[in-house]
């Protein structure tokens, strides 16, 4: 079996969970746009600035977001470098299906099923 096709590992594992809640995605989109502090990720949904601050904090501990301190606020940004080895490991497994699928359409049409 191809080793892309091996679960992603704990470091992937937290990111891929964390993504699972549409508001930790709404939040990963909200920051693709730009960085911007809780308060601010907070305005559009109906949930407290604490709600927000702990789906931040999930993020945060996956790798996803980087919060820094500047004066009084501590804007969020989202953390380019994991989003990319999500992408690299979702690309892999793209790659993979498609090579199989490939695969499959040739042996098919080499069998007659297939026109």
């Amino acid at each position: 079996m191809s080793s892309t096709l091996v679960a992603p590992g704990p470091d992937l594992d937290s990111a891929f969970a964390a993504l699972g809640d549409p508001v930790r995605r709404a939040l990963v989109a909200r920051l693709a746009r730009g960085d911007a502090t809780v308060g601010e990720l907070a305005e559009p949904f109906d949930l407290t600035p604490q709600a927000i601050s702990h789906h931040v904090g999930v993020l945060r501990r996956c790798g996803l977001v980087e919060q820094r301190r500047e004066g009084t606020r501590r804007p969020c940004r989202l953390s380019v470098d994991r989003l990319s080895l999500l992408g690299t490991w979702i690309d892999a497994q793209r790659r993979t299906w498609n090579d199989r699928l490939d695969a499959l359409e040739r042996h098919l049409a080499d069998d007659g099923v297939v026109r």
